[in-house]
This record gives C-alpha cells, sequence and structure tokens, in this order.
C-alpha cells in the first residue's frame, strides 16, 4: 500500500458516492482547492482531518496514516501533459509565463511567488456568452537575499 493506492480509493468512493470536494471541505472547515489537492495526493492532512476524511471515504486506520505522510508533490506524469485542461494550464505558462514574470519582478523586485503560503479560489463566473473559469491564485512575495 502506498498514498496513490490511498488517492485512487478516494477518488472511487467520491465517484461511487455522488461526493463533492465542496462537501469535504466544508466538513473539514478548509477550502474546497486545498482539500482537494490533498484528497489527490498533494498536500498533508493532520491526524484530526484524516480522521474526517477517513470517515467520509471508509479509509482504514492504516490508510488514514497515509494521509499524514509529506507527498512527492508534482502529479503530473509526462512533462508536457496530454489533459486538454491542465494542458492549457501549461499553455497559458508557455505564453503568458514571461510577462507574469516580468510584472512581478517590476512590481515586487528580483524573488518568486510562494506556492507554499498560497492560496487559490476557483469559482464559476456567469456571463452571457457562456460561464467562464475565475481561478484567483494568491502567493506570498519571496525577495531573494544576498549573502
Amino acid at each position: 500500500m502506498n498514498r496513490n493506492d490511498i488517492t485512487e480509493k478516494i477518488i472511487t468512493v467520491k465517484v461511487s458516492k455522488g461526493i463533492t470536494w465542496e462537501s469535504v471541505a466544508k466538513k473539514l472547515g478548509l477550502s474546497k482547492e486545498w482539500v482537494t489537492a490533498g484528497c489527490l495526493g498533494q498536500m498533508t492532512f493532520d491526524d484530526k482531518q484524516s480522521k474526517v476524511i477517513g470517515k467520509i471515504f471508509g479509509l482504514t486506520a492504516e490508510e488514514q496514516k497515509w494521509l499524514q505522510v509529506v507527498p512527492y508533490k508534482g502529479s503530473l506524469p509526462t512533462p508536457v501533459p496530454t489533459d486538454p485542461l491542465i494542458y492549457r494550464w501549461y499553455e497559458i505558462v508557455s505564453v503568458y509565463g514571461t510577462t507574469i514574470k516580468e510584472l512581478i519582478h517590476e512590481e515586487f523586485g528580483d524573488g518568486i511567488m510562494s506556492a507554499i503560503d498560497f492560496s487559490m479560489d476557483i469559482v464559476r463566473q456567469p456571463d452571457p456568452k457562456g460561464d467562464r473559469v475565475n481561478v484567483v491564485l494568491s502567493g506570498k512575495f519571496l525577495p531573494y537575499k544576498q549573502y
């Protein structure tokens, strides 16, 4: 058994029971974005959170312990993603990455946007021409230090 096995079990139960990530997040009192990342094996749950997840998805005590192991981050199986939705994010970074980098450096200086001290919000934005996906990424700016 490994963390990937637990992720697969969570997804299987989610589909079979019609569970939504938002409903899981509400039971944990956390954002749907972070909880989804955790359930997909990209974040670490604490003991209390693991028990809640375990109850929702019917995980054994041993399986719950796997939710508390720090995961190997990065879940894409190939260098260039083949899933169309994920590929569009790759395309966004390929086309706009240098622009994002340039504008962050111009505004903040030499550094990076943290993906650790970070939040994300994904919401449906109604639009008469077709609903839009509104994604807000917010990361702490971390300047490079001189030494």
